[in-house]
């Protein structure tokens, strides 16, 4: 298949959405992973999945229910890990374990035959439309510009939540912000990885760029060029060998990060 055939079969909608998909994903990923939250990312997908059966009964936009559902949890788990009711890595799990029960009641009652579940699981771009295309651009200039507008705030409650509350800083608001950017981000990720791999998209890149030593702005750049080569990249090879695009980029990222590991110890 050469380029202009590619082109011409309408995946270019797919490498659309899996650049922005690419851009943000370290974005939100390099905080997660400086806070030691990471897992956050994981229970935000699973709970989307539930989003997304909801989806498939109601006929609901997929994007928009796995986003619902994901901001409701995210608010959820921030507000117990807050008040401290529940230990934070705890909330995790209780909300991870319950959003897959409530997915597989929901998918049980689902009526639908043509239902792919693999995809969910796995993502499935290639089946992309222009329509979700046109959500996940807004979704993603959204988190993007809050990133860029709240940045330095961001920085410093990841870094160290005490010393920028005596700081002055809003911790609460801005952890809330957080989360819910998080969220948003689970949710345009589904038809590009899939519910299994959101998380590896969001921590490998950045883990790979850790290993360079370099300063916080630059492991941020170098965890954003990464992540799109490793979505590109995988979607070209998936795309010309026929197989899972969320599962190739996934390796894609993680070939690079072994190689990091490598370049580090030498």
């Amino acid at each position: 298949m050469t380029l202009l055939s590619w082109l011409s079969t309408g995946s270019l909608p797919a490498y659309e959405a899996g650049i922005i998909v690419g851009i943000i994903a370290p974005l939100l990923g390099i905080f997660l992973v400086t806070r030691r939250y990471s897992y956050l990312a994981d229970t935000l997908a699973h709970v989307s999945l539930a989003g997304a059966a909801i989806s498939l009964i109601t006929g609901m936009s997929l994007i928009l229910s796995a986003l619902c559902v994901s901001i409701l949890a995210a608010v959820s788990v921030e507000e117990i890990r807050y008040r401290r009711r529940v230990f934070g890595e705890s909330a995790l799990v209780i909300f991870l374990s319950g959003g897959l029960a409530v997915a597989a009641v929901l998918l049980s009652l689902a009526e639908k035959n043509d239902f792919d579940l693999e995809s969910l699981l796995f993502g499935n771009i290639e089946n992309i439309n222009s329509g979700e295309v046109a959500i996940i651009v807004m979704l993603g200039a959204v988190v993007l510009a809050t990133v860029i507008l709240l940045f330095k705030e961001l920085v410093s409650i990841s870094l160290d939540e005490e010393m920028a509350e005596a700081g002055g800083l809003p911790v609460r608001i801005l952890n809330l912000v957080f989360v819910i950017l998080a969220a948003i981000m689970v949710s345009v990720s589904i038809r590009v990885v899939g519910v299994l791999l959101i998380g590896a998209l969001m921590v490998i890149p950045v883990s790979a760029a850790i290993q360079l030593r370099t300063g916080f702005k630059k492991t941020l750049f170098i965890a954003i060029g990464i992540s799109l080569f490793s979505v590109v990249t995988g979607l070209l090879v998936s795309d010309f060998l026929a197989i899972s695009s969320g599962g190739t980029i996934v390796l894609v990222a993680l070939g690079i990060f072994l190689l990091s590991l490598l370049i580090k110890h030498e």
